[in-house]
């Protein structure tokens, strides 16, 4: 069983449904909830602030806010505010978002790993409590700082994560970042690529893959009936056959499982489009990227994922019954 252990939620409960999850999994001792910020659903923000302020001790991230729709200050400015809720229990977790979804809206997505970059160093900058100028390709702001009139001045403890995947920008995360939000919906074996990066780029800023933390999303899905399980799995691991395919071939997903689900998919997808392209996904698929089956069989996968490299597991869970998975991975 790990000895750290996280949840993550998205937009499937009610808010105030997950703020009951989130006491729960702090009672049973995991270590932090994930909120999600993906598809235009659900802001990450809101329910962030909504689970510090039912909690005492569990931490909260971000799994990930983007770097292209809000701006820096905004984002120090916001996630200050958050460990003004919740001092020292705040985790800021960012990513490059994703196409279709980002064009649709109008952002181009140019220069991704200066872009991060960028936006890493003013954030960590204003979070330090420092008075900022910078100029860069995607980033402008002079003489800006969090500007505290009423209360401490101190540096804010809020580490910085960066939701990575692909190689330049995994090199990146370990070269700039705290941490890493490792992927979900991939083999336990893409961790072992993962971490020669995260390793070449810590070398580079003169640390090691240990000063990087890797939290990692795992979809869970957990049921004593293992074939109800599978199939709670194989509807969102179709989704992402077809939304993000880049995540998939990371995973060793076949090129012709992925042209013939996205000639069944859209974006975004029907239900009846889902319910078709399903059909198209094994058994052996929907196992070699999500922990799914019995309590047995998904605290084994799990284990997997530890076993190569990650350092708390943050559970997705599918099926219904969410305190039952987080009975099944509790330490308390």
């Amino acid at each position: 069983m790990p000895q750290r252990i996280a949840l993550y939620l998205q937009d499937k409960h009610p808010i105030r449904e997950g703020m009951e999850y989130v006491r729960y999994a702090e009672s049973r001792g995991f270590e932090a909830v994930w909120q999600a910020e993906s598809r235009l659903v659900r802001d990450a923000i809101v329910p962030m602030a909504a689970f510090a302020a039912v909690t005492d001790r569990i931490k909260v991230g971000s799994g990930v806010i983007n770097n292209w729709t809000r701006n820096p200050a905004i984002i120090a400015a916001t996630f200050s505010t958050l460990d003004d809720l919740a001092p020292g229990r705040i985790l800021c977790g960012i990513g490059a978002w994703w196409d279709p979804l980002a064009r649709q809206v109008g952002i181009n997505r140019r220069h991704p790993l200066q872009a991060m970059r960028e936006v890493v160093e003013v954030v960590r900058r204003l979070l330090a409590m420092e008075q900022v100028t910078y100029e860069g390709e995607f980033v402008s702001v002079h003489d800006i700082e969090i500007d505290i009139v009423h209360g401490e001045r101190k540096p804010k403890q809020v580490p910085i994560y960066i939701g990575a995947t692909g190689d330049r920008m995994m090199e990146l995360t370990g070269e700039i970042a705290d941490g890493v939000v490792l992927n979900y919906l991939v083999s336990p074996a893409y961790n072992t690529k993962a971490l020669e990066l995260l390793r070449a780029g810590a070398k580079r800023s003169g640390r090691s893959l240990d000063d990087i933390d890797r939290p990692q999303l795992v979809v869970c899905s957990l049921d004593k009936d293992r074939d109800r399980a599978l199939d709670n799995a194989r509807e969102l691991v179709t989704q992402y056959l077809g939304q993000q395919p880049h995540i998939m071939k990371a995973s060793g997903v076949s090129e012709d499982l992925l042209e013939r689900i996205n000639s069944v998919l859209t974006w975004p997808a029907t239900e009846e489009q889902i319910r078709a392209a399903m059909k198209l996904v094994p058994d052996e698929v929907v196992q070699l990227i999500t922990a799914s089956g019995t309590p047995e069989e998904c605290r084994s996968k799990v284990q997997e994922y530890v076993d190569n490299g990650c350092t708390c597991p943050i559970l997705y869970p599918l099926g219904d019954d969410v305190r039952a998975m987080i009975d099944a991975f509790s330490s308390a």
